[in-house]
């Protein structure tokens, strides 16, 4: 079976459309959404994400911040701001930007996030929320994201066998999680490989979603 390329650009832009059209509606009801994102040094991959995002809050009509410090900040400080950031009400979302420098512990700091505000997906509730089929949280965006992409280019994913390669918290385990719910736009049988996995080639050509 012939592979199937997924106009990704074109759906975004409907995604944006509609998320610009429900801003425009809680503005008007005296709620305008604002997003955080905190950048800790100079990673210039990481300065392109943060810019984007800003870019993308702008043209939807959304309240941004951006939080830019040096990487020397101490752990502390950093918690601190979050903590700040958790007691604003004028902040709905707040994203810390990945990776963070060698001496702040990644995964006290993503805890610290009100999961209420962890548009991440990243927060321990947010991940069991997600594990146990729960949508009221909030998802990684990546697997989320891919999830979407598949419902709007109409394919069916019921039955399925689905192959995904790697198994980061960021991607491939939520994505493995999301897959196989029991809900109308998963129910898929998944296979999570890995750097260990045995004839990788195998299981990917088997695939009817890699």
């Amino acid at each position: 079976m012939p592979a199937e390329l997924i106009d990704g650009k074109a759906i975004a832009r409907k995604i944006r459309a509609e998320a610009a059209a429900r801003v425009s509606q809680l503005t008007a009801k005296g709620t305008k959404p604002g997003l955080a994102v905190v950048l800790v040094g100079d990673d210039a991959a990481s300065a392109v994400y943060v810019t984007a995002k800003g870019k993308a809050c702008e043209e939807a009509g959304m309240h941004s911040v951006t939080i830019r410090l040096p990487a020397s900040t101490p752990e502390n400080d950093l918690l601190r701001q979050v903590d700040e950031l958790n007691a604003d009400a004028a902040i709905h979302g707040i994203l810390v930007q990945m990776p963070l420098p060698r001496h702040v512990d990644s995964a006290k700091v993503l805890r610290r996030i009100d999961p209420a505000k962890d548009v991440d997906g990243f927060h321990p509730v947010n991940v069991g929320k997600m594990l146990i089929g729960e949508r009221d949280g909030f998802l990684p965006c990546t697997p989320a994201g891919i999830q979407v992409m598949l419902q709007e280019a109409g394919v069916k994913t019921s039955g399925k066998n689905c192959v995904i390669v790697g198994r980061s918290n960021i991607v491939g385990k939520p994505m493995a999680a999301l897959l196989m719910q029991d809900a109308g736009d998963a129910n898929c049988t998944v296979t999570v490989c890995h750097r260990h996995t045995a004839d990788l080639a195998s299981h990917t050509k088997s695939a009817d979603i890699l």
